[in-house]
């Protein structure tokens, strides 16, 4: 872009800034993967956004070939395009949040980090999608130090379950409450130090009748905890958690402990998307979870 362009750029991205300050409905991004089922992400996210009363906005990281049993492909459009797609959006459209899904790559977790922090991006939710339901890689290891070095210093909320946990952390991935309390800890340590950030460890991988999640700022552990729901309908249920958030996190601010307040209220919303994931037939694999149970009449 040259200098010009970017002059008009920013002075169209200030003038919508200041338009939709006044708007009661924030404008929220997914960058990341698409998955033609439409149980995980981009498609996801954006039924995401608009079911939790956010506009949503959406940009093409990666394309899988994909249903509710496997990933059969993978192809990553080149990244100048990638590039294109983030600065024509962000031109022009104030974003109150961005979530980021699959990236796949390393040289598109570095683009994707180099305009973020270019347009200085809010509310960054990163869900480090490293894997499918199905046990499908969807990212390449040589990304894995990409994203931990260039995104991570951006990211306001960190979404990992347990395997991804662990493979961020290059241990053992967790496999009790009291594990999962480190590794949050550990976690958090490779987020800035000098700024609020979050990480959401989720352990939906770990045994047992309830679910159990921590939420922690550096200072503050929340163990967030609900009852399983026995259901196979649980393709998604990451990049639908971490959309959520990102979507909920504008509206919850101002509120007493906005984040938390974010989080607990998405997890809630998925929770019933989950029970609610048996009204649809999709596929005959792992099903995606129903994100608009709370508005469609049954």
């Amino acid at each position: 872009m040259s200098s010009s362009a970017s002059s008009a750029a920013r002075t169209g991205s200030a003038s919508a800034a200041s338009s939709a300050t006044a708007s009661r409905i924030p404008n929220v991004v997914s960058i990341a993967g698409v998955d033609p089922s439409g149980g995980a992400g981009v498609f996801a996210d954006l039924k995401t956004f608009s079911a939790l009363g956010a506009y949503g906005c959406g940009v093409v990281a990666a394309l899988t070939a994909q249903n509710t049993q496997a990933v059969t492909g993978v192809h990553v459009p080149p990244t100048e395009f990638l590039r294109l797609q983030i600065d024509t959006l962000f031109a022009d459209v104030h974003l109150h949040a961005t979530k980021i899904g699959m990236l796949g790559s390393a040289e598109v977790t570095a683009t994707v980090a180099e305009r973020l922090a270019h347009w200085q991006a809010a509310k960054v939710v990163l869900d480090p999608v490293m894997v499918a339901k199905s046990g499908d890689s969807l990212l390449a290891k040589s990304a894995i130090s990409m994203m931990r070095e260039a995104l991570f210093p951006q990211a306001f909320l960190i979404t990992p379950n347990l395997p991804e946990a662990g493979v961020l952390l290059e241990q053992r991935a967790p496999d009790t409450v009291k594990e999962m309390y480190r590794a949050a800890e550990r976690l958090r340590e490779l987020l800035p130090l000098s700024s609020e950030r979050w990480v959401l460890l989720k352990g939906g991988h770990l045994p047992g009748n309830d679910l159990v999640d921590l939420l922690f700022d550096g200072d503050r552990m929340v163990e967030l905890t609900a009852p399983r729901i026995d259901t196979k309908n649980t393709h998604g249920t990451g990049c639908t958690l971490s959309s959520a958030v990102a979507a909920l996190l504008p509206q919850a601010e101002g509120q007493f402990r906005p984040v938390e307040t974010a989080v607990r209220h998405a997890r809630q919303w998925l929770l019933g998307a989950i029970a609610h994931s048996g009204e649809l037939a999709v596929g005959s694999g792992h099903g995606p979870v129903h994100h608009f149970h709370a508005l469609w009449k049954r």
